[in-house]
């Protein structure tokens, strides 16, 4: 049909913001900040990053050494977050805005 309307190509940066999610200055500056917030939380885990398979083998003897007291440790820290989740949970789901029907 002579009237049809024909998309053009994607210009050549459109397939890269497309790809890396935004700009690339902006997707390096968040990727710099992950990187630094997983690298704290596995420091508090005890990981090297120059031998990290040390590091994975050093935190299961751990916890193997740890036996049942892990357990222990794993409740005392589920009962310390549901006693804030739960009775938030809880209000929100009475004084929420009803959902569906």
């Amino acid at each position: 049909m002579p009237n049809d309307v024909r998309d053009l190509p994607a210009g050549s940066n459109d397939g890269l913001y497309r790809f890396l999610g935004g700009s690339p200055l902006s997707v390096a500056f968040r990727l710099v900040l992950l990187s630094i917030l997983v690298g704290v939380v596995l420091s508090v885990i005890g990981f090297d990053p120059w031998n990290i398979l040390h590091s994975i083998q050093m935190l299961f003897r751990r916890l193997w050494d740890l036996g049942f007291d892990a357990v222990n440790w794993l409740w005392r820290y589920f009962l310390l977050g549901a006693v804030i989740v739960v009775p938030v949970w809880l209000l929100s789901r009475m004084f929420g805005s009803p959902r569906g029907r």
